[in-house]
């Protein structure tokens, strides 16, 4: 029991679309109708409102975190927990609220990360700045992250309950960014600061 509902609430939380909340709140355009037409702190980056968009970043991440800590805080063991946080990442790649059509994780992502270990989320973290640094591309940025983080859980937890959530969330993440990678192959993917 403990279980489903803290799938459920995860997934619920997950289901916040905080980039259109943020966008409406300062009546800014919705973001899914530009840019990338991704509801994340990216593409609201976009319309060069800064504040709207670390809010959005903050926001997406705290759903992945607060899920697995209201559940831990109810005395969810650590299989209900990793689940309130992998449902929390799948509530906001698939919301109920978008019509299952939400962002692409990254945040949520880092936030379920700092609910299993603050060390792993700020390793991956680095990873995604370092690659963002070199290369000022976002996505591919996530991309290393994503595939670096179920090595980061194994290598620093050691379990593999962590490790099986943190490859499922990654290998969603790496789904959801197809549309990237065939940008990053054709040299068309727009970089950070840049105007697409």
């Amino acid at each position: 029991m403990n279980l489903l509902v803290s799938a459920v609430f995860g997934y619920l939380l997950g289901s916040v679309p905080f980039a259109v909340v943020v966008s409406r709140a300062f009546r800014l355009a919705d973001p899914r109708s530009f840019g990338s037409g991704n509801p994340g702190a990216t593409n609201v980056l976009r319309t060069g409102n800064k504040l709207a968009a670390m809010l959005t970043l903050l926001g997406d991440a705290a759903k992945g975190w607060l899920a697995m800590f209201v559940a831990a805080k109810v005395g969810a063991d650590g299989t209900a927990i990793a689940a309130a946080g992998l449902a929390a990442f799948l509530g906001h790649v698939f919301p109920f609220t978008l019509g299952f059509k939400g962002g692409k994780g990254v945040a949520t992502a880092l936030g379920v990360l700092l609910g299993f270990s603050g060390t792993l989320a700020g390793f991956a973290a680095g990873v995604w700045l370092a690659v963002a640094a070199i290369t000022r591309y976002s996505s591919l940025a996530a991309l290393a992250a994503a595939a670096a983080a179920p090595v980061l859980s194994w290598w620093l937890l050691g379990k593999v309950e962590i490790t099986v959530t943190v490859a499922i969330m990654c290998a969603v993440l790496i789904y959801r960014h197809k549309s990237n990678i065939r940008k990053l192959l054709a040299g068309s993917e727009g970089r950070i600061g840049g105007k697409n």
